[in-house]
């Protein structure tokens, strides 16, 4: 018998291409042979896309911001590891509101974080400086891998653990052999979804960043802002297929289920 009905396919079917039209629409933009944004209609090019080797801040902003998600993801892992097994693992005064605070950042508007870092750094003198920017990112991507390493630990049995000590397994041995590789998952996938929140973050970026310290992202926006060509489609069309051929190979070699949804 079959689980979905006819309208359940018929609602995810158009759900699913309202999500993916706009990608498919820059996409289709970034082949135009015209000046202006526009959908080919008799003709395709890739001259935006051989244009982006001439505009080599699109490429270094590119690495930048290859270079920031990677360590503020690596940096919000190791601080959401043991802040998850203290909320997870142990009861304690106050324990609700450390909850609270972690996960603040993603209920302040973005505006807010971005005007609040400018002004805390100008006082501290830290404006522009890479150490800033990664702190910040780190603050904002933080609650992601938080919730996923906290949903790891919630469905991981503690008998495991309480097994392991009573069979002589210290606390270093117990957290390197039961219960990290149960945390796999959740530290996996939460560093991917940290990685893709840096590398799109452009709301607070705009605040903190300067000339020297760009993100793709804020790049593109200041982009748009002086001209209205293909050449931001193309750079746009890029980064999706780049995205899409990292799921694939991780797919492949790991499973996206296995990090997304936790499955063994």
């Amino acid at each position: 018998m079959s689980r979905n009905g006819t309208f359940a396919i018929a609602f995810h079917t158009l759900f699913v291409a309202f999500m993916l039209a706009p990608l498919v629409v820059v996409m289709w933009m970034s082949l135009t042979p015209s000046n202006l944004l526009s959908l080919p209609t008799t003709s395709f090019s890739l001259r935006w896309f051989w244009a982006i080797l001439r505009h080599s801040q699109f490429i270094d902003a590119f690495w930048f911001s290859i270079l920031l998600g990677v360590l503020s993801a690596s940096l919000a892992m190791m601080l959401a590891v043991p802040a998850a097994l203290a909320l997870a693992r142990y009861r304690f005064p106050g324990r609700d509101a450390f909850v609270a605070l972690f996960l603040s950042p993603l209920i302040i508007p973005h505006v807010v974080l971005g005007v609040a870092f400018l002004r805390f750094f100008t006082q501290i003198g830290m404006t522009g400086t890479f150490i800033g920017l990664l702190g910040a990112h780190v603050l904002v991507i933080f609650p992601y891998g938080l919730r996923l390493v906290l949903a790891a630990l919630t469905t991981s049995d503690p008998a495991i653990e309480r097994a392991a000590i009573s069979l002589g397994a210290s606390q270093w041995t117990v957290f390197r052999r039961v219960l990290f590789p149960l945390m796999i998952p959740g530290v996996a996938g939460g560093w991917v979804i940290s990685f893709i929140q840096s590398f799109d973050e452009v709301t607070m970026t705009v605040f903190v960043a300067t000339p020297s310290s760009m993100t793709l992202p804020v790049r593109m926006y200041h982009y748009i802002e002086e001209s209205i060509d293909p050449l931001v489609a193309s750079v746009s069309t890029v980064v999706i297929l780049l995205t899409f051929l990292l799921m694939a190979i991780v797919d492949r070699i790991y499973g996206l289920d296995r990090i997304l949804v936790g499955k063994g």
